[in-house]
């Protein structure tokens, strides 16, 4: 682990969560850095099945990045969780390590949660390489959504409708902030002080579903889940 010595209190935590992508990585920090100049904020690496590639990536490259490495996969929810700990600042950023930031998409993302107190999660347009849009905000699953997704019933009209409003494309049309019941985990901004009423994401959960588990709490513990499609990130 690569360790602070004698910096200030960051406003904004950047977590980055890492599977053996090191190229990938290191686009993305390098987006963080391009983009983000005006705030204060430190950079939290979390590695799963760590390699030495990485670690001398990120040491040659970003030495003021916090390197965490754990041995084995210890899976996502884990990982976020020792960038918690580590974390210092009154918001946080979690991202994958495949995430490219674009202009002015995190400036965005603090500037609408900084203006109203009930949020507690905030995420971004999720766009394709290609720039076409991702889905990156939902509503809560039922059994039907699940059968229709895994199923081939998907390819039926009726289905295609009932998950079109899954993925909130009633919705979603425009450019304006709207309540979702949850956003992709690959970059959610958090607000500490609803996070420390809600705790971290569950552990149980290895891989996938701890978005939605995590979102569920925010708004069971009374803070919105917010889509803010003026920030867009790749």
């Amino acid at each position: 682990m690569f360790l602070r010595i004698n910096m200030p209190k960051p406003k904004l935590s950047i977590i980055i969560t890492h599977h053996k992508t090191p190229a990938l990585l290191k686009l993305c920090v390098k987006s963080i850095i391009r983009t983000l100049k005006d705030e204060g904020y430190e950079i939290i690496v979390v590695d799963s099945e760590s390699e030495t590639e990485t670690e001398e990536m990120i040491s040659e490259n970003f030495p003021a990045v916090v390197f965490i490495p754990f041995e084995q996969n210890v899976g996502y929810a884990k990982l976020v969780n020792a960038g918690i700990r580590e974390s210092r600042g009154d918001f946080l950023l979690v991202l994958n390590s495949d995430i490219v930031i674009l202009e002015n998409s995190v400036e965005r993302l603090l500037e609408s949660m900084r203006s109203n107190p009930e949020i507690g999660v905030s995420g971004p347009r999720l766009l394709n390489v290609n720039g076409s849009p991702q889905d990156s905000c939902f509503r809560f699953y039922t059994p039907k959504t699940i059968v229709f997704r895994r199923t081939f019933l998907r390819r039926f009209g009726f289905a295609r409708k009932a998950l079109e409003i899954f993925v909130m494309k009633d919705l979603i049309a425009d450019d304006r902030p709207i309540e979702a019941d949850w956003l992709m985990g690959s970059a959610m901004l958090i607000r500490r002080s609803a996070l420390k009423k809600v705790g971290p994401l569950d552990e149980k959960f290895f891989m996938y579903f701890e978005d939605v588990d995590w979102c569920r709490r925010f708004w069971e513990n009374g803070y919105k889940v917010v889509y803010f499609p003026q920030s867009k990130m790749v």
